[in-house]
């Protein structure tokens, strides 16, 4: 699934957050948006994701405009950055919910709990397992969520989203607090979604796990794209070294936080 982004603004008491933002991020393409505090990324990915109306410019997904749909029925997956688990169900149980999104049984036939519903429920049950085993969390199955730690957490979130068969997903800072196994654990399945064909937009803080990941990343700063390049092409932008590691264009390149070499 291509995702087309076209001059998108969104603004707050007259204050943009996100300016006349245009990108796209090809089918099977992983894309990281990063750029400092207040750039706006937490914005464009609500944009996207729908969990906020645009002011102007739209939101396409092969090319039709979906910027006024929900997520689930775009075909969209969303992982937060917070670790949003429902408390009092069970890891399986939380990735179930992913799969009654797309569900093809209405509510009449889960009421008078009709053939085509349990066919429904049985293939839902199903598809949460392989989730869980995709994601690598399915000994953890039986577990309530919230007892789950956080990086476990974050996995049993990326398996709900998959449970929907999203053809985009969208991650918002996923490797927030994560300890230095869990961060590999992700690196690794992100990497295998992508290979898989799935493609990815990422919004990161930390430069340095987009970078090892990412196949393009584009930058904001101040609500606008100040660059959009390969990691290589973004590593050596001056305006990227300027707005977000805080060096003039006229200093020497720097070692700050694995970005510039």
């Amino acid at each position: 699934m291509e995702l087309t982004v076209d001059n998108v603004s969104r603004a707050f008491g007259g204050v943009y957050a996100v300016r006349e933002v245009s990108l796209t991020v090809p089918a099977g393409e992983l894309r990281a948006v990063i750029g400092p505090n207040g750039a706006g990324k937490s914005t464009l990915f609500a944009l996207i994701g729908g969990q906020l109306a645009v002011d102007s410019g739209t939101v396409a997904l092969d090319g039709v405009r979906v910027e006024r749909r929900p997520a689930h029925r775009r075909g969209i997956g969303v992982v937060f950055q917070s670790a949003r688990v429902f408390h009092g169900m069970t890891a399986f149980e939380n990735v179930m919910v992913g799969a009654h999104a797309v569900t093809s049984a209405g509510f009449l036939s889960a009421a008078l709990r009709l053939p085509r519903h349990h066919r429904d429920e049985r293939r839902i049950r199903e598809k949460a397992l392989a989730c869980l085993d995709r994601v690598g969390i399915a000994g953890w199955a039986n577990r309530p969520a919230e007892e789950l730690p956080l990086g476990q957490q974050r996995s049993l979130q990326l398996a709900r989203a998959l449970c929907g068969e999203p053809r985009l997903l969208l991650l918002d800072e996923p490797a927030s607090g994560l300890r230095a196994a869990e961060r590999e654990h992700l690196a690794e399945l992100i990497t295998r979604l992508r290979d898989e064909g799935l493609t990815i937009l990422l919004v990161e803080h930390d430069v340095a796990f987009v970078m090892r990941l990412a196949d393009r990343v584009t930058v904001l700063d101040l609500g606008r794209v100040i660059a959009d390049g390969s990691p290589a092409e973004v590593r050596a932008n001056p305006k990227v070294k300027t707005a977000y590691l805080g060096v003039r264009p006229d200093e020497p390149p720097v070692h700050a936080r694995g970005v510039v070499e």
